[in-house]
C-alpha cells in the first residue's frame, strides 16, 4: 500500500508542475488577479497576482486519489461504484467545498463584485454540505469517535450530525482564513496531512474503522499533498499565484474529511492546529473588540497577520507554522497511541 501511495503522491505532483505553467498564462490574460485591501498589511507588491489556483490543486489531488483507490480497489477485488467505498464521501466533501469557494472567487474576480458571496450565503452553502456528508459519514463509520490517551470511543448517538456539521463548517473556514501569506497554507497542509494520512493508515482495530477506510483515507492525505507540495513551486514567497477561497476551502473539505472517516475528530485539531489557531484567533479578537468596546488584542487577525505586523518577515512565518505543525502532528499521535499498531 506505501508503494501506491507514494505513486499517488507523486502522479499529484507531477500533475501540478506539468499543468501550472499552462493555467497560469491563461489566468493572467484573463486578468483574474487578486485585489489587496489596503486595511490589512502592506501587500500592494501583489496587487493582480493570478488567483484562482486552487482549481488546479483540486483538480490533481482528485484525480491522484481517484486513481489510487480504483488501483487498490481492482488488487483487492473491493466494489469501486459502491456507496459503502469511502472514496465517495471524501471527494464528495472536498469538492463541494471547493465549488463554495469556486463561487467566491468567481464572484470577485470575474463579477469583479468585490464583496463576493455574502457570510449568509457562504455558512448556507456550508451548513448543507455539512449536513449531507455528516449524515454519510454516520453511515460509513457510525457515531463514534477516538478519545485521546486512551483506547475507547465516545458515542455522540444524536449529537453527531449537528456537531459534525458545525465541525464542517469551522474547518472549512479556518483553512480559508488561514491562507493569508505567501505558501503558508500549502506548506501546513503538505506536513500535517501527510502526518495525518499515514497516522490512519497506521490505526489499528480498536478504532472500528472497516480495513477499506484506512488505505482510502491515506490516498486521499498524500494526493492532496502532491498537489500542494507541486503547487508551492509557484505559490512560495514572492508567489506567483494564490490559491484563493477555492483551493483553501478544498484543503478544509480535506481535512474534516479524513478527520471524521477516521473517527480522529480530536487528534485532527492537532493535525490542522494552526488553521485552527486562525480561526480562534479572528474570534477571541472580536469577542475582545466587543467586550472592551474597541481595543484590539492583536495587531491583526488571522494572527499570522499579528505576526507579521510585529515585524516578522513571511517566509519567517511560514517555517515557523511548518514546525508547529510537525510537533502538534508528533502530539497528536502520542495522544492516540493506544489506537495505533
Amino acid at each position: 500500500m506505501l508503494i501506491i501511495a507514494v505513486i499517488v503522491f507523486l502522479v499529484s505532483l507531477a500533475g501540478m508542475l506539468l499543468l501550472m505553467p499552462k493555467l497560469l498564462p491563461r489566468l493572467r490574460a484573463l486578468k483574474l488577479g487578486q485585489t489587496i485591501y489596503e486595511l490589512g498589511p502592506k501587500h500592494q507588491q501583489k496587487q493582480g497576482t493570478p488567483n484562482m489556483g486552487g482549481i488546479l490543486i483540486g483538480f490533481c489531488a482528485v484525480f491522484a486519489t481517484f486513481f489510487g483507490v480504483l488501483w487498490l480497489c481492482l488488487r483487492d477485488g473491493i466494489p469501486f461504484p459502491s456507496l459503502d467505498n469511502p472514496l465517495w464521501a471524501l471527494l464528495f466533501i472536498s469538492v463541494f467545498s471547493m465549488l463554495i469557494g469556486f463561487s467566491d472567487d468567481y464572484i470577485k474576480d470575474v463579477k469583479k463584485r468585490h464583496d463576493g458571496l455574502s457570510p449568509k450565503q457562504k455558512l448556507l452553502m456550508q451548513l448543507v454540505v455539512g449536513v449531507i456528508f455528516s449524515l454519510y459519514s454516520r453511515y460509513l463509520v457510525g457515531t463514534e469517535i477516538l478519545l485521546p490517551f486512551t483506547d475507547k470511543t465516545w458515542n455522540l448517538g444524536i449529537f453527531y450530525v449537528p456537531v459534525m456539521t458545525v465541525a464542517v463548517m469551522f474547518m472549512t473556514n479556518s483553512a480559508n482564513l488561514q491562507d493569508g501569506l505567501d505558501g503558508l497554507l500549502s506548506t501546513v497542509t503538505a506536513v500535517g496531512m501527510t502526518a495525518f494520512g499515514i497516522f490512519c493508515y497506521f490505526l489499528n482495530t480498536k478504532s472500528g474503522l472497516p480495513m477499506a477506510m484506512r488505505p482510502v483515507l491515506l490516498t486521499g492525505c498524500v494526493a492532496l499533498c502532491g498537489a500542494v507540495v507541486g503547487f508551492l513551486k509557484f505559490n512560495h514567497y514572492p508567489a506567483k499565484i494564490f490559491m484563493g477561497d477555492t483551493g483553501s476551502m478544498f484543503i478544509g473539505g480535506m481535512m474534516i474529511g479524513v478527520g471524521m472517516l477516521s473517527r480522529c475528530a480530536f487528534p485532527m485539531l492537532l493535525f490542522c492546529l494552526t488553521s485552527v489557531c486562525s480561526s480562534l484567533s479572528v474570534m477571541i479578537q472580536v469577542g475582545y473588540f466587543k467586550l472592551t468596546h474597541g481595543k484590539r488584542l492583536f495587531k491583526m487577525s488571522p494572527i499570522h497577520h499579528h505576526f507579521e505586523l510585529c515585524g516578522m518577515k513571511e517566509p519567517q512565518i511560514v517555517r515557523m507554522y511548518a514546525i508547529v505543525t510537525a510537533i502538534a502532528s508528533a502530539v497528536a499521535v502520542l495522544t492516540m497511541i493506544g489506537f495505533l499498531r
